[in-house]
């Protein structure tokens, strides 16, 4: 038995490297898309994933050097540029997504969330 033993990230016993991968494509796309439609658990755990590339594009380095520390947490180039630009724009290093509940998904009743670009 597994008692008092902390799940990572609150993924539901994913391996590292598949918890890893799940948090990249759902950065991906939020930064391509703007806003998507995922579990309260998973778009809590990339929100801290997005908080760090936001801080990223928003310090002092050139636009080649915060490509490079954006790249590994992101699969595409143009999601890349988009958290680029985005990151130019915020005013805060923090607190610059929003996650509203929608419904609760048919099939196994999870929470379903928007997690949005604000």
């Amino acid at each position: 038995m597994r008692h008092r033993i902390k799940k990572h990230l609150h993924l539901n016993g994913k391996d590292k490297a598949h918890r890893k991968s799940v948090i990249r494509n759902l950065t991906t796309a939020l930064f391509e898309h703007g806003a998507i439609t995922t579990t309260k658990k998973r778009a809590q755990a990339m929100v801290s994933v997005v908080d760090n590339i936001i801080t990223v594009a928003k310090g002092e380095h050139s636009d080649y050097n915060k490509i490079r520390l954006i790249t590994p947490n992101v699969f595409t180039e143009k999601a890349s540029k988009a958290a680029l630009e985005f990151g130019k724009n915020a005013q805060n290093t923090s607190g610059n997504t929003r996650i509203t509940p929608i419904k609760n998904r048919d099939g196994d009743g999870a929470i379903l969330v928007k997690i949005e670009l604000i």
